[in-house]
Parts: C-alpha cells; structure tokens; sequence
C-alpha cells in the first residue's frame, strides 16, 4: 500500500482533475411564475373565436349604452308622416308602422333585453352558489348534513320539473307584466341548474387533500367554502354563467313575442319581432330582420366566448 502511495506521487498535479468542478452551478435560467389569472388570459387571446365573440358582445353593449343617442330620433317619438321607411340614410333601420326609428327602438330594446338577462343570471348565480354550496358541502358528513342535502335536491328536482312558461303565466295572474315581472319568473326557476352544477363541483372538491388539511387546522365551515371550494369551482361557474345569460334573453325575447312578457309601448327585442309580424309579408323585412338578427348575434357572441372560457379553464385541456 505505501508502494502504491509512493507511485502515485511520481505523477505531477495537473494529471489530475475533480470530475464536474469546471462546470457551472446552473445553467438553466428559471422563468418567474405567471399568475393564474395571466395564464388564462393569455390562453383565452390565443382562441380566435372566443376573441371574436367577446369583442362582439362588447360592441353590443356600446352600442346599447350609446346607440339610442346617435340619432336625432326617440324611441318612442311617433311621426306618422314617415311610416314604414325602408332603411336609408336618415332612418338606418327603417321605421315602423307609427314613423318611429327602428335603429333607436332596436339600442332601447337591447337595453331592456340586457338588463334582464343579466338581473336574472346575477340571481342564479347567487341562490345557485348558495343552495348547491351548502349542499354538496354537507352532503356526507354527516346524518343531518344528508337531510339538509336531500331536502334541498328534492327542493332542486321539483322546480326543475316545473315549466318556466307555466310560472310566468302564473305570475302574470297575479302581478302586473313588466321588466320585474320577467325578472322573478325567470329567476324562480332558472338557478337550479346552476346549483346542480355547483353541488356536483364541491362534492368532488372536498374530497381534495387542501381541504382536508385545512379542516384539521380547525377552519371553520363558512371559510373553507369561501377560500378553497368556490375559487376553486370559480372556473365551471363562470362558463356556466355565460351560457345562462343568452338563455334568460332568449326567454324574454320569446315570451315578449307572444305577448306574455314586456308589455308595448315599451321596446324589447321581443316585442318588436311582434309587432312586425303582422306586416312581415308586406314587404316591410326589416322590422323583423333587425330584432331578430340581434338576438341571433348576442346568443352567437355569448355562446363563443363561453365555449372558449370553457376550452381555457378546462385542466384536461392544458398542455
């Protein structure tokens, strides 16, 4: 063995190297993380239609909030000396059968339209949240939190059995027709679908190791549904709210057609298709083309966006 020591220094010091020092400590340069909230923006700029659909619905909504200012003419300002004007220079989208501006009568109706799509989604969303959290919450745990979810499903299942048509006839009995009229018949049906959804996306969320470790923190009950469960829900919720705001214009816009919503002279989509159905074959299009083609369009721009939203916030569709 010393033999063997005495030959090895016969070797001079640069014969030898230590494998890996001349390397450097990193050469990978680490990127800062993106927010969540970037990452799906970013995703949602690269889906082309869903771009175009919400750019579309952004229009909409200009031309809601300013359309009826642009020209000279009231919604309601009758001129019986310029009935049933083709679509020109002066008059953009015609007049009807009282000389009044297709084009103004067209941006007011929207406004009724919107409003009440989005008064009666804002409702689904809460009591939807509401019911369906507390629901799926309780669901499981325990004898009374399965009675308080039975009860609730049972509640769900019966309104969801219940005609919407039929309640607003109902209601119409026995309230005055109008835009709150619309609002609570729409409503009183329209958020269990939204908590059917909700409830099934907590039952598989709670199951999560997040939140079983912050219920052995002794995190209370309210605070683990609104810090873990909801945010983490936040993405089906969304989509579903864009497919449930078309869906409450389209029934209004329907309902007014056939007479049980918005009551005329007041402007809606609805209404307007009404009024020009008398006069359709007379050669007079554009009283039903424009309403019409506007309620085709906003369901269109909706419906894009909320396939998009659903292509980004989908985790099986992440690279």
């Amino acid at each position: 063995m010393k033999a063997s020591t005495e030959q090895l220094g016969t070797y001079p010091e640069s014969s030898f190297r230590l494998v890996g020092k001349e390397k450097p400590e990193s050469t990978i340069q680490r990127q800062p993380a993106v927010p969540a909230w970037r990452e799906v923006i970013l995703r949602l700029l690269r889906n082309k239609l869903a771009v175009f659909g919400g750019g579309l619905l952004i229009l909409i909504l200009i031309l809601a909030w300013l359309g009826p200012h642009v020209t000279p003419y009231s919604p309601s300002a009758q001129a019986l000396t310029q009935t049933n004007l083709p679509p020109s220079a002066e008059h953009w989208f015609g007049t009807d059968d009282l000389g009044r501006d297709v084009w103004a009568r067209t941006w007011a109706g929207a406004r009724i339209s919107l409003f009440i799509g989005f008064a009666a989604a804002a409702i689904d969303l809460v009591l939807g949240i509401v019911v369906g959290g507390i629901s799926g919450y309780m669901a499981g745990r325990s004898q009374l939190g399965d009675r308080v979810d039975g009860v609730l499903m049972r509640i769900v299942e019966i309104l969801y059995s219940i005609p919407y048509l039929l309640v607003i006839i109902l209601l119409l009995v026995i309230m005055k027709p109008g835009i709150w009229t619309m609002i609570i018949a729409l409503s009183i049906t329209g958020w269990v679908g939204m908590a059917r959804v909700v409830r099934g996306q907590i039952l598989q969320l709670k199951q999560r190791e997040y939140v079983l470790a912050a219920r052995m923190m002794g995190m209370s009950h309210t605070r683990i549904i609104l810090k873990h469960l909801l945010p983490n829900a936040a993405g089906i919720i969304i989509v579903n709210l864009t497919f449930t705001i078309p869906s409450a214009i389209f029934s209004e816009s329907f309902l007014s057609f056939l007479g049980l919503g918005i009551q005329a002279p007041a402007a809606s989509w609805g209404t307007m298709a009404n009024d020009s159905l008398g006069v359709i074959l007379s050669g007079q299009w554009w009283r039903l083309f424009f309403p019409g083609f506007m309620i085709s369009l906003t369901m269109f721009a909706f419906n894009a966006l909320g396939d998009g939203l659903q292509d980004v916030l989908d985790p099986r569709g992440r690279n």
